[in-house]
């Protein structure tokens, strides 16, 4: 039979606090219990904060859940502080790869912080949205806002009400992959802006704000400050996911999205050779450090497909996919090479990857599915009750 969540958890009863001499789980010290592919994910919210006696915890942790067996691949350990007594929230969560209580990996933290917010109504700005997922990359040319416009449509395809926010405020993409051109965008009451209604989706960009060959430099606080607008001035209605194209690397638009809104979580896109997973790297801890939850990897550019079918592994298909597994965050899948998502996106005719090409459409879908089936997860988690026993 297949390893299971409550086969963890049973095991985990059998698992004592050094200090406090009762298993972890009447103590409600263990508070998630994830698992994917054999990749287990143990968040603890620890009593006691001596090194010793956490280290001591995770040990013990470690053994039990790789006492289940071969079906066990890796476990990693989440440290959840507590925040004004037991029942705190998480803080920064450092999640360590449990070798013996060794050193902690913040990549790993994908899965803590604002996680338990998914599902529930939005931010006091954005009233109706249900989801919020940020699309980000650790470097730029990995095709984020391509995956970014193709997972909203592939939201809109399936009945689902969807917003596409260009966050990247240096070099907005959206105006060209949306086929914005042309159009302006028109006020909603004093300070708020419509957005642009487009294949299915309701969109809002910066590019469609200013002139097309304008130069986009910005300091910090007007960075902070343009993002701020775009975000919470735009009129976006009821919607089940608004999605957000990050600009690459680490800097002040991140930061600010995550002092701003309650992220259901985050997708890092990332091509399979390895200076481009080395950026990726550090946008998974990124996340982790902001508290945002990571829904998982997308491999963009996997491989080639040419004119005779034949597939050509041009950038070492699968490295982000291994990559997505040492770190312990879900994979979505894989999109291709394909003149025809190249041709579609410079005419800004995104619902022609998912007709026009069976495979690509194929391989598009699965990766909608994934993140669908992740932010479900999200909710299921939030949704379960907390049990305290004393």
């Amino acid at each position: 039979m297949p390893l299971t969540r409550d086969q963890i958890i049973s095991r985990l009863q059998d698992v004592t606090d050094p200090e406090l001499h009762r298993d972890i789980v009447s103590l409600n010290i263990l508070r998630h219990v994830s698992l994917c592919d054999g990749y287990v994910r143990i968040r603890l919210e620890p009593r006691s904060p001596s090194k010793a006696a956490r280290d001591q915890l995770a040990q013990g942790v470690d053994r039990a859940v790789r006492s289940l067996g071969d079906e066990v691949r890796d476990v990693t350990i989440e440290w959840q502080e507590p925040q004004g007594g037991e029942q705190g929230g998480p803080a920064e969560a450092g999640a360590q790869p449990s070798q013996g209580g060794q050193a902690a990996s913040a990549g790993q933290a994908g899965q803590t912080g604002q996680a338990g917010q998914a599902g529930q109504e939005g931010p006091e700005g954005l009233p109706g949205v249900r989801h919020i997922i940020a699309i980000g990359a650790g470097k730029g040319g990995v095709g984020k806002s391509t995956v970014a416009v193709n997972m909203a449509v592939g939201l809109a395809r399936r009945g689902r009400k969807v917003g596409l926010l260009d966050g990247d405020i240096y070099g907005p993409s959206l105006p060209t992959l949306l086929g914005l051109a042309g159009m302006r965008p028109q006020g909603h009451g004093r300070n708020m802006i419509e957005p642009f209604e487009v294949h299915g989706i309701r969109a809002m960009t910066l590019g469609q704000l200013v002139e097309a060959e304008k130069p986009l430099i910005w300091r910090g606080p007007m960075a902070h400050s343009a993002f701020r607008q775009l975000s919470m001035q735009t009129h976006w209605g009821e919607l089940d996911y608004l999605i957000i194209d990050l600009p690459p690397g680490t800097g002040d638009v991140p930061l600010t999205m995550s002092q701003l809104l309650p992220l259901t979580g985050a997708v890092v896109v990332c091509t399979p050779q390895k200076v481009a997973q080395d950026d990726a790297r550090r946008a998974v801890r990124m996340f982790a450090q902001l508290q945002i939850p990571v829904l998982g990897i997308v491999e963009n550019m996997s491989y080639f497909i040419a004119d005779d079918g034949k597939e050509y592994d041009i950038f070492g298909r699968g490295g982000a996919q291994v990559m997505a597994h040492e770190m312990g965050v879900p994979f979505l899948g894989t999109i291709p090479i394909n003149m025809r998502l190249r041709a579609n996106s410079d005419q800004g005719t995104p619902v022609s990857n998912f007709e026009d090409d069976a495979q690509l459409g194929k391989e598009l879908e699965a990766v909608v599915q994934a993140l669908q089936d992740q932010v479900a997860a999200c909710d299921m988690e939030a949704a379960k009750p907390t049990l305290n026993v004393h």
